[in-house]
């Protein structure tokens, strides 16, 4: 009935009504724009690459305790250690190596904080509805597992990635994976409930995709090679299919949303 935006952009809002007006004018009047969040609501709210784009702590392991890194001025920007700043952080740091066993020196990783401070966040100003969570990142176990040493922080610019955060400051994008097990764990202090956990390419096959793609179909054979292409990016492992996941969270309602049937809550 309502679909509310929240852009504090303008520009972005103007590229988000003319698209609105191009792709879908029938709808244009139930749209509105917000600057934040109504203290009160009943609803879905969908993030969709929200939590990747709040910033972390990024932290690594010397002589056997952790600091953080912090940026330095000396000619150029550089890495610095530091003592951590947070006991939550500390906290958090001492409670993933109670799950997964201690880390070794060297070890290099992103806590994003912020995210526990938005689920609360939302969870207080919610009466009931769902959160819809899609981004990409992992379980605890699989986020601080041995192998992924460097951490997770990447660089985009321009369609292009890479590592180095120093590049092209304040013009590029700087994410980082979400660690979806504390997600979980905030929302169940918030008083939500964890409803469901799986792949995007599960939950966007789930909620009825090829059905939709079939109902695209025409004779027009470059159109079906860009449905094609953009179904095969969505969905297969190593495209998006994966590597995105989809975590559902509710507050005061019983009501089933469609797209879990493979539910991976058990992972978490």
């Amino acid at each position: 009935e309502q679909y509310f935006i929240l852009e504090r952009s303008a520009e972005l809002r103007e590229r988000q009504q003319q698209t609105i007006h191009q792709q879908c004018p029938h709808l244009a009047e139930r749209i509105s724009w917000l600057d934040d969040f109504p203290e009160n609501f009943n609803g879905i709210v969908v993030a969709n690459e929200l939590l990747d784009a709040l910033p972390v702590h990024r932290v690594t392991k010397q002589h056997g305790q952790w600091q953080e890194l912090g940026v330095q001025w000396n000619d150029k920007f550089d890495w610095t250690y530091r003592e951590i700043s947070q006991p939550r952080l500390q906290q958090r740091l001492q409670d993933i190596e109670a799950e997964q066993g201690e880390l070794a020196d060297g070890y290099t990783t992103e806590i994003n904080l912020a995210a526990d401070d938005w689920i609360h966040s939302i969870a207080s100003r919610i009466g009931s509805g769902f959160l819809l969570l899609i981004d990409y990142g992992y379980s605890q176990h699989e986020y601080y597992h041995s192998q992924r040493k460097q951490g997770t922080l990447m660089c985009h610019y321009r369609h292009r990635s890479h590592d180095d955060p120093f590049v092209y400051p304040g013009l590029q994008d700087i994410t980082a994976h979400v660690d979806f097990t504390a997600v979980a764990d905030a929302a169940l202090d918030s008083c939500l409930k964890v409803r469901g956990y799986t792949t995007q390419a599960l939950f966007l096959l789930a909620t009825g995709l090829n059905e939709l793609a079939e109902s695209m179909t025409s004779d027009d054979a470059g159109q079906q090679l860009r449905l094609a292409t953009e179904i095969r990016r969505l969905t297969l492992p190593q495209e998006m299919g994966e590597s995105f996941k989809v975590l559902l969270l509710s507050k005061n309602t019983d009501d089933i949303l469609p797209g879990f049937s493979v539910d991976m809550r058990d992972r978490l």
